[in-house]
This record gives structure tokens, sequence and C-alpha cells, in this order.
């Protein structure tokens, strides 16, 4: 016979967005910093992402909490289809979405989270925006820096990080995961007090 689990009311299930563009070439690149840390809690979990409507989804659980992870399969600038048609399909609210996204306006390796905001020239976050019905979304904005000459953001955000970058980011990465996995279980305040934090440097 077996025995099931009373359900917990604090149960709950929450969209976790890692936001990056698909194909080889993109892989590793600064812009796909939200797939490395969707792929890190996957990792973790020792879940394994299957192709679906819009992008790759994996589901884990962090005690009590479940956590479906896309990586949307529509590149960035039109990622906002998958988020809203993954929020539909599995009827999680947008006090339930958290976006893991690159930013340029913050120093290699910091961390921002934050209950809403502006997309601040992010193309991703701005067509979410669009697509949902509104900026008021969680999101934890990992920093990649702006070490480039004027005119050449776009070649920046789709080139590799450096050697020396690597440790760099690889840290931020792993912290980021730390910081979603509090999301969930703590909530958004709490991570915000324990997370946010600029780079070493």
């Amino acid at each position: 016979m077996t025995v099931r689990r009373p359900i917990d009311k604090e149960d709950m299930k929450h969209l976790i967005v890692g936001l990056g563009n698909i194909g080889a070439e993109y892989e590793g690149t600064r812009h796909n910093v939200g797939f490395m840390v969707a792929d890190a809690l996957a990792g973790a979990a020792s879940a394994s992402f299957r192709d679906g409507r819009y992008g790759a989804t994996a589901t884990i659980r962090v005690k009590n909490q479940e956590l479906l992870l896309l990586k949307p399969n529509t590149y960035m600038n039109l990622s906002g289809n998958a988020v809203r048609y993954w929020m539909q399909q599995e009827n999680i609210p947008v006090e339930r979405l958290l976006v893991v996204c690159d930013d340029l306006a913050l120093p290699l390796g910091s961390l921002r989270m934050k209950p809403a905001g502006s997309a601040g020239g992010h193309n991703g976050l701005k067509n979410i925006a669009q697509m949902i019905g509104t900026e008021g979304y969680a999101r934890l904005r990992c920093g990649i820096a702006c070490d480039f000459a004027r005119g050449g953001q776009i070649d920046y955000v789709l080139s590799r990080f450096t050697a020396d970058e690597r440790p760099v980011i690889s840290e931020c990465v792993a912290t980021a995961a730390d910081a979603v996995r509090a999301y969930a279980l703590s909530g958004i305040q709490f991570a915000m007090n324990h997370f946010n934090r600029k780079s070493r440097e």
C-alpha cells in the first residue's frame, strides 16, 4: 500500500527563466549567463532538460518548492513568447516568476535581484514585459561588466569570457543558483538581503 504525503499548503511552483541564445556559437557567451545559471540548478539536482514548445525545461525541487527551469529557444529578443506560454501552460502567476539574465551595467561577478523594474536596455527583459503585460516580475541580474569600445556592445555580449574572467563568472553562477534557491524557499526580500552584492574586484 502506497502512503501519500499530505499536500503542504506552502507547496508552490515557480517558473525560473534563464535567458540566452541557443546554438553552439552562443554557448558560453556573456549573453548566456542566464542559461548557465539554469544549467547549474539542473545539474545540482541531477535533472535533465527536455526540449518543448518555445524552449527546454527541467523540473527540480528545493524542499517543498517546485522549480520549473526554462531556457527559451526563441533567441533573446523574443524570450517573452516562451515566458508567456509556460506561465499559462503551468498556471504560474507573475508573483512566482523569476528571470535570470546578464547585465552590462553591473561589475563582473556582481548580483542584483529585484522584485520589478525597467528592462534597462536588455532586449530579453523588454520583450518579456511586452508579452506578459507588466514589468512587475522578479529578475536576477548577473554582472558581465562593459569593457568595450563605443559601438562594440553587440560583439561584446556575444563574446566569451576570458581566461581571467572565467573563475569570477563561475563563482557568480554558483552564487546565483544559491540565490534562486533562497528566493524559492524564503522569498525575494530574504534573497535580496543575502545575495545582492558587488564584485570582489
